[in-house]
């Protein structure tokens, strides 16, 4: 079994509660997608909306892995630079897989997912992402040929007295090859 990826996938009702249900339970399984358990949809609607509100305008584009029921599974934001001079490279955000579907591979296939549809975008040389310290996701992205590339020590404070790193990473993309 595998995901069926999308870029920019139809909107609606199903897309947004598909992606709010994700999001809220890879947040309450502990995952580091910008919230802290406990959270609900609702608490997550703001900020889908802003994601919706940079996808209209064509500053961001998303990435969604349905499994085999047609059901959102995994998602990954890729947001333009507006500053020209890094138009050259795409941040990566809010990267998910659902946690029944975690350990089958899929977080890696999302990842290869992603690094080809920014090949695919004009122009795009590298992915830059941050992530959470201590949580691991930094050794995963490795896994997956970003390298570490800055770290702003506790600039990341999830509750009081629990400050984590801001580890920026980097994937330079090479042109994509016919298998």
């Amino acid at each position: 079994m595998s995901l069926t990826f999308r870029l920019d996938p139809p909107g609606g009702p199903a897309l947004r509660d598909g992606v709010l249900a994700l999001w809220a339970d890879v947040t309450n399984a502990g995952g580091a997608v910008g919230f802290v358990a406990p959270v609900t949809a609702e608490d997550i609607r703001p900020e889908w909306r802003g994601h919706l509100t940079a996808m209209a305008e064509g500053r961001m584009r998303l990435l969604v892995g349905y499994d085999e029921e047609g059901a959102v599974a995994a998602t990954a934001f890729l947001a333009y630079n507006t500053h020209r001079l890094m138009t050259h490279w795409v941040w990566l955000y809010t990267v998910m897989v659902h946690p029944k579907h975690q350990g089958k591979g899929y977080g890696r296939d999302l990842m290869a997912a992603a690094a080809d549809a920014a090949r695919a975008f004009e122009g795009i040389e590298a992915i830059r992402l941050t992530c959470r310290g201590g949580t691991g996701a930094d050794r995963f992205y490795a896994a997956c040929g970003y390298k570490e590339v800055g770290r702003v020590p506790g600039a990341i404070r999830v509750a009081g007295g629990d400050d984590r790193d801001d580890v920026i990473m980097l994937l330079p993309l090479s042109p994509r090859t016919a298998p």
